[in-house]
């Protein structure tokens, strides 16, 4: 009767565990400009596999910098292809992981309402004080914005007026401040749910840039990481699909 008490008792305590005991934490190194898309996304894992997201924002150069000298991050999201690339042919992360988690769009923004009307006569008026852009050596959207100056015929004339960004999240900051009139910004910044948030803006038409196309990895680190491998493939869902294109990126 002790044995079969005791057997009982051990049971019910395994049985009364909570899913959370069982949880492991993944550690995901996330471009700035896929911060609201991610923290929506690291929100609906959470809640379907039970595991913890610990999530950090920042630029995609920093952060490669960061893991070459053995950071401790699981998961890599960059904002461009060559990072994870470069990775990869230096061993550092798990074979066969790279993939293309999003495609991201280019918008002329201001937070001021009409300032902008879906075209892009207010930047060829030169009617406006500053003009803000993410550092291109830094940043590939900051790429993308000289593309279009170049295309547009307005790189030395708006020259003056520049204002750069270390990277697309503090241009972003530029701009939402009025600290600059307008500029270049992560279409995902001003968009939720398929709607522009706030402001006036300009969605560039594709074709003006060249693509956008942000790689995501799994570390060398998360080898045994069963939720950072889940968080990869959690990004692949029709859920994770569903919230990046309500953010106005495109996906594979």
């Amino acid at each position: 009767m002790r044995l079969f008490n005791s057997l009982s008792i051990i049971l019910l305590s395994f049985l009364m565990l909570s899913p959370s005991t069982y949880a492991e934490e993944v550690h995901a190194a996330v471009a700035s400009n896929f911060t609201a898309a991610m923290k929506d996304i690291a929100k609906q894992y959470e809640e379907e596999s039970g595991n913890k997201v610990i999530l950090s924002f920042g630029s995609s150069g920093k952060f490669f910098a960061q893991i070459q000298n053995g950071a401790p991050f699981d998961v890599f999201l960059s904002a461009d292809q060559n990072k994870p690339d470069a990775l990869e042919k230096a061993g550092a992360i798990i074979p066969n992981s790279r993939f293309t988690y999003a495609i991201g769009a280019l918008a002329l923004w201001s937070s001021k309402a009409d300032f902008i009307d879906n075209n892009n006569a207010r930047l060829k008026s030169g009617d406006f004080n500053k003009l803000a852009l993410a550092n291109p050596k830094l940043a590939p959207y900051g790429v993308a914005a000289m593309e279009v100056l170049k295309g547009l015929g307005l790189t030395e004339k708006t020259r003056s007026k520049w204002v750069m960004g270390e990277n697309i999240s503090q241009t972003y900051q530029f701009v939402s401040t009025g600290n600059t009139d307008l500029g270049f910004v992560a279409l995902s910044q001003i968009m939720s749910k398929g709607h522009i948030k706030s402001g006036s803006s300009w969605i560039i038409p594709s074709d003006q840039y060249s693509p956008i196309r942000q790689d995501a990895v799994l570390l060398k680190k998360a080898e045994n990481n069963a939720a950072a491998k889940g968080l990869i493939d959690y990004l692949r869902s029709d859920t994770a699909r569903n919230i990046i294109h309500s953010y106005g990126y495109k996906t594979e």
